[in-house]
């Protein structure tokens, strides 16, 4: 279906809105922007409650205001709450059009923050309509859940303990593999049978995913799947090492390679984040907080740049003979700078100085100050994180026992 190449009309709520069709493909609303990829008007009617083909006008049955201060939002970049409007409406509002809570002005996200808090409320973006499914996809999708979510049934939670156990049993054998006492042949020789099981487990659950996942390509580009390969392949190469160049050459003993590789392993511990609620929130919790964390990044840098160089001045620079070796440049500095802002206070170096001592009390309350200023914005998003991840896998287990029920 070809959409009106004409300027686009948009009444929400009775309110007109119009756009171009170029506009419309670029605004960062995924609602308005999956319109382009509908081919027929019963998939526009999916997006929108109702189309005039005559004069290219959807229709949505949703909050005009809210809708305005949306567009305002696209236009300044700064999203407020509507006033005298109840604050999970307008959130509902957002998820509605594609927006979180993230896009909100941090004093709104405070607001939303506590009246979920207050209500136990959560709100998630509806899930997109895929019309009636055959018996053979009800299926699949069933398979792909009991492999991607372990809350979705017994079946699922059974796989879930299953391929943690092996992610456990894996990291302790490359915790072993280290150990002096580890270089008997009997310890190398089951070392390296429940070292091929493991990987028979993560290779065979990798490849069943890739074939029930909805999208093969958003599959191949999500984290944890790269996570998974990153983990898998090390140890494919260094059979395929070993087969061509044998199991006690130079080469073998020498790989840094090799061994760079084999420690890579450490990346399955990550796939527990694939399990493990916790984990989730956390990720989920940085990829929100990506602005906060730079913040806090840039903060440090600046604290550090600035305390180095005084105490590289005061410790070394004034009296380059007698002063403190552990001083003797701005990069030397930089370390004691950060472990003494994070109080961690290793004492490998610090001042001997009246001037520097004095210095690094400054550097240490500067430190806790600058460290606490993100650390409320991280806070909030963590909690809200964890509810929504919690509710979101409590309703997916419900929805998916009905299905079963009836």
């Amino acid at each position: 279906m070809k959409v009106g190449s004409t300027l686009w009309t948009l009444n929400v709520g009775g309110r007109r809105f119009s756009f171009s069709p170029e506009l419309m493909k670029h605004l960062p609303l995924s609602r308005l922007s999956r319109l382009h990829r509908c081919g027929s008007e019963s998939e526009l009617l999916e997006l929108c409650d109702d189309y005039d083909r005559d004069r290219n006008e959807f229709f949505f049955d949703r909050h005009a205001e809210a809708f305005s201060f949306i567009m305002l939002y696209l236009q300044h970049g700064k999203l407020r709450f509507v006033p005298h409007m109840c604050e999970l409406s307008f959130y509902n509002e957002m998820l509605y059009w594609g927006l979180e809570s993230s896009d909100l002005l941090p004093c709104c996200q405070r607001r939303l923050d506590g009246r979920m808090s207050d209500c136990s409320v959560h709100f998630f973006p509806e899930e997109e309509s895929r019309g009636p499914e055959e018996p053979q996809s009800r299926w699949l999708e069933r398979l792909r859940r009991t492999f991607e979510e372990p809350a979705s049934s017994l079946a699922a939670q059974i796989l879930a303990s299953v391929s943690v156990l092996f992610v456990v049993i894996s990291m302790v054998m490359l915790c072993a593999s280290t150990l002096p006492d580890w270089k008997a042949s009997e310890t190398m020789d089951l070392h390296r049978i429940i070292e091929a099981v493991c990987i028979t487990w993560f290779t065979a659950e990798c490849i069943v995913r890739f074939l029930v996942s909805r999208d093969k390509c958003e599959f191949v580009r999500h984290p944890l799947n790269l996570i998974d390969l990153l983990a898998i392949m090390p140890y494919y190469i260094s059979i395929t090492v070993t087969i061509l160049t044998g199991e006690d050459s130079q080469l073998q003993r020498a790989g840094v390679t090799l061994r760079i590789l084999r420690m890579m392993r450490i990346f399955w511990v990550i796939k527990l984040a694939r399990h493990f609620l916790g984990l989730q929130t956390l990720g989920l919790t940085l990829r929100r907080c990506y602005r906060e964390m730079v913040m806090l990044l840039v903060f440090i840098c600046v604290a550090m740049a600035i305390f180095s160089a005084l105490a590289q001045l005061l410790e070394h620079g004034l009296d380059l003979e007698a002063g403190n070796q552990d001083y003797a440049s701005i990069p030397s500095a930089c370390w004691w700078v950060i472990i003494s802002m994070t109080t961690v206070g290793y004492g490998d170096m610090y001042p001997v100085t009246v001037a520097g001592r004095v210095l690094g009390a400054i550097c240490v309350v500067s430190g806790i100050v600058l460290l606490a200023l993100p650390i409320t914005f991280i806070y909030h998003s963590f909690v809200q994180c964890y509810h929504e991840l919690k509710v979101r896998s409590v309703r997916c287990s419900r929805s998916l026992s009905a299905e079963f029920i009836y």
